[in-house]
């Protein structure tokens, strides 16, 4: 294939004890699904209908990175996430077969520009300039569900600096992962490829240049970056 202008490439992400590389078409990420996250921010935890936003495929970034702190803003934050990677996809999937689309899981941190996303909200504007931007979606490598299950239950944790910020568990998710890729596939036509954010425990908070996050979901891996 010829093209006007180089190829800039697939973004892809680590698998676990592979050479090989997971292709990332998508990232949704789900917003306030955990109770004491949603009454953090100001809103009431109730199982209202999920909503969704996105970030740009190549935000993915691996453990161990340097994060660099992203301009305009002098309020960026953190958000610990359990994430999916889809195998497959497809339009109204039925939650009972919704974890066969799954090809495993990873952590996520979800880095957000917490002052442009309220000023937009202000505004009744879109929130990318607060979360869709460079960097902006660190992940760990990917463990395969034929190694690590599909977690319905273990701990959720970050710390800055070793100070332990953000602690929950993934029981206390409002609405569960098979909900979750149902809710979506009702939307977008989910594919291979799809990374998925399934929402942070309470605790989010600022972060500055020189701090080292360290943060994991039980069962599935940790996650290292230090803010520069």
């Amino acid at each position: 294939m010829n093209y006007v202008i180089s190829d800039f490439g697939r973004a892809d992400a680590a698998v676990q004890n592979s050479q090989s590389r997971f292709p990332v078409r998508r990232i949704y990420l789900v917003g306030r699904n955990y109770a004491e996250h949603a009454r953090e921010m100001g809103h009431d935890p109730n199982r209202e209908e999920p909503f969704f936003f996105q970030k740009p495929s190549d935000a993915v970034i691996p453990s161990g990175s340097d994060f660099p702190y992203p301009p305009k803003s002098n309020n960026v934050h953190h958000e610990i996430e359990l994430v999916v990677a889809l195998k497959s996809g497809g339009s109204n999937i039925n939650p009972e077969h919704a974890l066969d689309h799954v090809y495993g899981y990873a952590v996520g941190i979800d880095i957000t520009r917490r002052d442009l996303q309220q000023n937009m909200k202000k505004m009744g504007r879109p929130w990318e300039a607060g979360k869709s931007f460079d960097h902006s979606a660190p992940m760990s490598e990917i463990v395969p569900a034929t190694e690590c299950g599909h977690p319905q239950s273990g701990g959720v944790w970050l710390k800055v600096n070793d100070e332990l910020r953000q602690q929950g568990d993934l029981n206390q998710l409002i609405w569960s992962i098979p909900e979750i890729i149902n809710k979506l596939s009702e939307m977008f036509e989910l594919s291979a490829g799809d990374l998925i954010f399934t929402g942070t425990p309470a605790g989010v908070g600022p972060i500055a240049k020189g701090d080292r996050l360290l943060g994991g979901v039980d069962g599935v891996g940790d996650i290292e970056i230090t803010v520069v």
